[in-house]
């Protein structure tokens, strides 16, 4: 418990410092986000893994908190695809890659004796369904890193109920280190998630909960894993039927996602990140509950109903326009007043 503790404020600090640290470097190597009006320095995702990894692999090298064969694989395949989504970050990489980097990381984490076959792979599609989706979920200020810290307490303490001691505190670090990076991420944000931290924090997050739920009966843990995710889930839905509806293309970026209709509604950055933040909340206690026995499996039916009717009801907000890249010359004004 003491242990558990230190860990998490040790990955908390880390992950606030390095970020800080590194936003510089970011900015001078050019590795920021253009789909803003300003240049946001991707330093929080590469901040935030290196302080999860680092902490969660000092407690397993010192032997405080091992954290078994199956978590440690865990953590190596997402640090797998941590390091692929920076070199999203760094250039231009094909959605293809992606997927395909993610899904071979997920089959390897899929533990098949317990799930079987055809689950396991359903699980690691589902995987991949999330990772993607928190990569997506990043375009507002706080808003992935408020549903991954939330996210992250409801697998851990559906792994604590499983005594999954290991998986638990790496779920309570990765909080910690997400809590760290929102420091800086937090509206007007000075750093950004980027895919780097993105795909991490989905993949882990997925990742963790189908293990926590494996050998368990497939209706009830379908339901448990679509409440625990069911923010990123009613984003992809949302942003999947609008370009379908209106004949856009899939991956072209836009200004679509459910941050963007909740500011046309009138909130603020903030607010619609509070708000995405309680309806996750919401989703999580749901999950948690089923997880363990306090309420029947059904609960998990009232969440995708929840989310459906949010769907339809920010399908009649118009998207808008894209917004505008930012020019080559503001990007180095920026740069180097930042710098």
């Amino acid at each position: 418990m003491l242990y558990g503790i230190l860990a998490a404020t040790s990955a908390l600090l880390l992950a606030a410092v390095l970020t800080a640290v590194l936003r510089v470097a970011a900015l001078r190597l050019g590795i920021v986000d253009r789909r803003w009006r300003r240049p946001m320095p991707l330093s929080g995702g590469v901040a935030m893994v290196a302080a999860t990894c680092g902490v969660a692999f000092v407690g397993d090298w010192r032997g405080v908190t091992p954290l078994g064969p199956d978590v440690g694989r865990l953590l190596v395949a997402g640090a797998g695809v941590a390091l692929l989504g920076l070199v999203a970050d760094v250039r231009r990489v094909k959605a293809r890659f992606l997927v395909g980097g993610t899904a071979v990381a997920a089959a390897c984490v899929v533990p098949y004796e317990e799930t079987g076959v055809a689950a396991g792979l359903l699980a690691a599609g589902w995987i991949v369904f999330v990772a993607l989706g928190f990569k997506a979920l990043d375009h507002a200020d706080g808003l992935a890193g408020t549903v991954g810290v939330v996210t992250a307490f409801g697998a851990g303490a559906c792994a604590a109920a499983e005594v999954m001691d290991g998986l638990a505190v790496l779920l309570s670090v990765l909080a910690a280190a997400l809590t760290g990076f929102l420091m800086h991420n937090w509206h007007p944000a000075r750093a950004g998630l980027g895919a780097c931290g993105a795909l991490f924090t989905g993949f882990v997050l997925a990742s963790a909960a189908v293990t926590t739920r494996a050998g368990q009966e497939l209706g009830s843990g379908a339901g448990v894993l679509f409440a625990l995710t069911a923010v990123v889930s009613a984003d992809v839905v949302l942003v999947v039927l609008a370009r379908l509806l209106s004949g856009r293309p899939l991956l072209r970026a836009a200004p679509d996602h459910l941050g963007h209709r909740l500011r046309r509604l009138g909130l603020t950055p903030q607010g619609a990140s509070v708000v995405l933040g309680v309806a996750a909340f919401g989703g999580v206690l749901v999950a948690v509950l089923v997880h363990l026995g306090w309420i029947a499996a059904t609960g998990a039916l009232w969440v995708a109903g929840g989310v459906l009717v949010v769907v339809l009801a920010l399908l009649r907000v118009k998207s808008g326009s894209a917004p505008r890249p930012v020019s080559t010359q503001v990007r180095g004004q920026l740069r180097v007043r930042n710098g």
